[in-house]
């Protein structure tokens, strides 16, 4: 058994210092960090063990990173994994302040403290209880960037290629149940140009706000459509979903309204397609975009994720469902498996806390979860790596 390294801090303090650095991705620049500190102390840490540390730059993005840490070699082996960002945050709606971690009624309250910063502090506390030099596979850490918005650090992670584990697992906060299903994600904004004028006289104008009801009324029509024709039961919502989430339009009560725009996402279910999505979105609306010509434009707000599925009778989720005591589930919202998937191994999303508090203000882990988490995860590399 290898003894915790005196350089190393104790679970609390290496889960302090995580929430501690800020890591905050947003489509919005006022509030897109750099995840860049984040990862130099993953590197720090995992170093003092004895990791080999890659850190990569993700394209396309302002300072964002990710991080492998390596030990052992050969093929296959294990990989932990999770993200280094977190969701933005109201500080008003805060009873502490979410940057430092307050210990409070059993639990532990902080940024990223359940999604999901906190999980690489367990990770280093694993890593410390196993005898890292008996490895016979290798065992992977993997923290991406921006998952909350692009996951553009998973996507480039999973085509470079750089390595094939037997199995993976990402820490997203499930309340150690594995998950082995979950929907995927699209977003898109519709667009209406109309033709501003006086009020007084509608027919010398084109009000873009009286189209979009079009709009509107014929993607309710195919909501109906996909409620009707799809089902899986394993998901609580058990059809797939279309959201109408944010629309503006006009500027004044006496002006025939110019412009209009409806931001909806669709939620789909595994073994349905992305493109069959939008090209059921397209023909819905062609018939509106022909009588409107030039009028109707579709756009992708962020890059779909897909949807994930994992065989519930792999070896994986055996093992999974026996060391954590919990059976497989399937969830409504996205993650990076599908992603990790494409490196080629068995993947399941299972991790400390409850996506209750994902997202929320005073998000907390409850130290109920802190042995349990620990534990499953040493068992897991054990089993994978020794």
């Amino acid at each position: 058994m290898q003894k915790n390294h005196k350089n190393l801090p104790n679970f609390t303090q290496a889960f302090s210092q995580l929430i501690a650095l800020p890591s905050i991705s947003s489509s919005q620049a006022h509030w897109d960090q750099s995840n860049q500190s984040v990862i130099n102390l993953l590197a720090t840490w995992f170093e003092t063990l004895g990791f080999t540390i890659t850190i990569q730059v993700v394209p396309n993005c302002i300072n964002k990173y990710n991080l492998l840490a390596k030990l052992g070699s050969g093929n296959g082996g294990l990989l932990l994994a999770g993200h280094s960002d977190t969701v933005p945050f109201d500080e008003n709606r805060w009873l502490s302040d979410p940057m430092n971690v307050t210990d409070k009624d059993d639990k532990l309250f902080g940024l990223g403290s359940c999604d999901m910063k906190g999980f690489f502090a367990f990770i280093l506390q694993a890593c410390q209880q196993v005898d890292l030099s008996s490895l016979n596979k290798p065992l992977y850490i993997l923290a991406t960037a921006d998952e909350e918005t692009t996951m553009a650090g998973a996507r480039f992670f999973a085509n470079s290629g750089m390595i094939k584990p037997d199995v993976a697992i990402i820490g997203e906060p499930t309340n150690l149940v594995p998950v082995v299903m979950h929907k995927g994600h699209m977003s898109h904004k519709i667009s209406i140009k109309g033709q501003a004028g006086h009020s007084s006289k509608p027919a010398n104008g084109i009000n873009a706000i009286e189209v979009m009801y079009q709009v509107i009324s014929e993607l309710l029509k195919l909501k109906e459509q996909l409620a009707q024709s799809y089902k899986n039961d394993a998901f609580d919502v058990q059809a797939p979903t279309l959201n109408f989430g944010a629309i503006h339009g006009g500027d004044n009560a006496n002006r025939i309204c110019g412009h209009c725009e409806l931001d909806i996402d669709m939620r789909s279910l595994p073994g349905m397609k992305d493109e069959e999505l939008v090209s059921w979105l397209s023909k819905t609306l062609e018939p509106i975009a022909e009588k409107y010509p030039g009028r109707l434009t579709i756009a992708e707000l962020d890059p779909s994720s897909p949807s994930f599925q994992q065989t519930p009778d792999s070896e994986l989720v055996k093992t999974a469902e026996k060391f954590s005591g919990h059976s497989c589930c399937a969830v409504n919202y996205a993650t990076e498996a599908p992603f990790i998937q494409q490196l080629g191994c068995q993947t399941i999303v299972m991790g400390p806390g409850s996506i209750e508090q994902a997202h929320q203000p005073n998000e907390y882990l409850a130290h109920s979860e802190i042995s349990k988490t620990e534990q499953l995860l040493t068992q897991l590399i054990c089993h994978y790596c020794l």
